[in-house]
């Protein structure tokens, strides 16, 4: 039995209201993932690749097209809940220590404040956290407040991660050092990933596979298979081979038409 995609998006368009204009923000867009997959999605500033992530978390409704998680067609308010969706900011509790923070999604699920609390300790240590779980957020760096974010993330246990580049605020030190640890922590095949990125070598190190979508409204105008083995280290990035695949998502950001 062929075991169905974890996510598949199916000639789906939507629109927002601006200003009492309809805007077209995603056009006739197609493309699936396997259970297990880690795909990133690159293009231009303000294409629409965060209204992607919203629709496929169901905060958004489609104008048409489909969606559908594990093989199930199903409407945006079906998809409520369905995903663990991190954004780019940590929306961190500044009245929370970090394993109240951690514990708000157990909580919200309706998992008593003492038992979410211990699981995300758990984890927290685990995870190699646990020196700053009492800690409050002000007292975080921002690399160490995405980690939190992060686990939080975790916590839900939702097969399906959505992550709306969730590294873009920080320094260039410090995103590279939560790249290497989000490998770490995440092997690869353990969760089904999307990961929206306006970072080209960030894809690369990151992703299975790279799907290039045109400037608003959004459409697939490439998919780039990366065959590098996982992890990942930032070395690679001085590989002819990451060069040259590197070069080849660059021209089709560059072409913004279907190749």
């Amino acid at each position: 039995m062929t075991t169905p995609p974890a996510l598949s998006l199916q000639h789906v368009s939507a629109t927002y209201v601006e200003q009492r204009r309809r805007l077209p923000v995603l056009d006739n867009l197609s493309f699936e993932i396997a259970p297990g997959e880690f795909v990133a999605i690159v293009g231009p500033s303000g294409s629409g690749k965060s209204t992607l992530l919203d629709v496929v978390a169901g905060l958004i409704e489609t104008d048409s097209g489909t969606v559908a998680l594990a093989g199930h067609s199903l409407t945006s308010s079906d998809r409520l809940g369905r995903s663990a969706y991190m954004r780019q900011r940590d929306l961190l509790m500044p009245w929370r220590t970090v394993v109240q923070n951690a514990a708000v999604g157990l909580e919200a699920r309706g998992i008593s404040a003492r038992t979410a609390r211990a699981l995300a300790r758990d984890r927290l240590i685990r995870l190699n956290l646990g020196q700053v779980a009492d800690l409050w957020p002000a007292q975080l760096s921002g690399g160490m407040r995405q980690r939190v974010a992060f686990v939080r993330t975790l916590l839900t246990d939702a097969q399906l991660l959505l992550l709306d580049e969730p590294f873009a605020a920080l320094d260039a030190l410090t995103r590279s050092d939560l790249q290497r640890w989000l490998q770490d922590v995440l092997p690869a095949g353990e969760r089904t990933t999307l990961l929206v990125t306006h970072d080209v070598e960030e894809a690369l190190l990151l992703a299975d596979r790279i799907i290039i979508v045109s400037p608003r409204p959004a459409h697939v105008i490439a998919v780039e298979e990366i065959g590098f083995p996982r992890p990942r280290r930032r070395a690679l990035a001085l590989a002819p081979e990451f060069l040259a695949a590197r070069a080849r998502v660059l021209i089709h950001l560059g072409s913004g038409a279907p190749v």
